[in-house]
């Protein structure tokens, strides 16, 4: 419990600078009011004073503001993922070393699954992802399958986000009672999968992956994938060769998260 009221422009002002975030570090006013209900001259008023402070720029061209670098400041203190990627990193190195594949651990992080450690090394097969990356709820085995194993209230706020984002993979979240089957599905075989779109677009269509939750009982606390070249590996011997690895590795994790937070 806070001891004062919220200041209401302020936490308006937050609004907005979250929403021009969440829209791809672009926006107009016009998407900005779409995303967040704001009316749209406070929504104007907040920009400025955004702008004002450094935030965020407005395009001199278009109509469009940008979020600035000295966004980044307002996460520098933020440590969560450095140190579930102290807990994970051990075991995944062990992981890779086992199944000879790469993978990426990440917690859900408002509007992204934020990577916190990956075993992906230098070179021409994969596109390097570094701690830090925010990946794509809805087109990744990461966000879909933390989306799965997470409380229904949680994901139906997610959900509703992405609806207005304009994305191919975020389709589902357009339809509800596609989204109820395709998260039951979910977790009734235990995994997701990668978006076939977002496989094309961000790795050419050649790599494709598996992602577990990392749950102690009931409490989920991050996802963890396998990533594979599908020209080598198709899905189906995938899913018979490292699933089950890929579970073990994850009840591995959520055993030492348990104990950690335990403490």
């Amino acid at each position: 419990m806070t001891s004062y009221r919220p200041v209401a422009a302020a936490v308006r002002c937050l609004d907005v600078l979250m929403a021009t975030n969440r829209l791809r570090g672009r926006a107009t006013v016009g998407e900005i009011h779409r995303h967040t209900g704001i009316d749209k001259s406070t929504i104007v008023r907040m920009l400025e004073t955004l702008a004002h402070a450094g935030f965020v720029v407005r395009d001199e061209e278009t109509p469009v503001y940008e979020v600035t670098g000295k966004s980044l400041l307002l996460s520098s203190g933020y440590d969560r993922h450095r140190a579930v990627g102290t807990i994970v990193s051990p075991i995944m190195t062990e992981f890779r070393t086992a199944i000879g594949w790469p993978s990426d651990a990440a917690i859900f992080d408002q509007d992204a699954m934020l990577l916190v450690e990956t075993s992906r090394q230098a070179g021409p097969m994969l596109v390097n992802r570094h701690p830090g990356y925010r990946a794509p709820i809805l087109a990744t085995s990461l966000g879909m399958a933390y989306l799965a194993f997470c409380g229904a209230e949680e994901r139906d706020a997610v959900l509703a986000q992405e609806a207005e984002i304009d994305a191919p993979w975020n389709l589902i979240a357009r339809n509800p009672a596609e989204a109820a089957e395709t998260f039951s599905a979910i977790r009734r075989q235990g995994y997701a999968t990668m978006h076939p779109e977002y496989s094309r677009l961000e790795y050419s269509n050649k790599i494709s992956s598996i992602g577990v939750p990392i749950m102690d009982g009931n409490k989920i606390f991050a996802t963890i994938n396998v990533l594979f070249l599908k020209t080598v590996l198709p899905v189906e011997n995938a899913l018979r060769t490292l699933l089950d690895p890929l579970v073990g590795a994850a009840a591995r994790i959520g055993n030492e998260l348990a104990q950690r937070s335990d403490a």
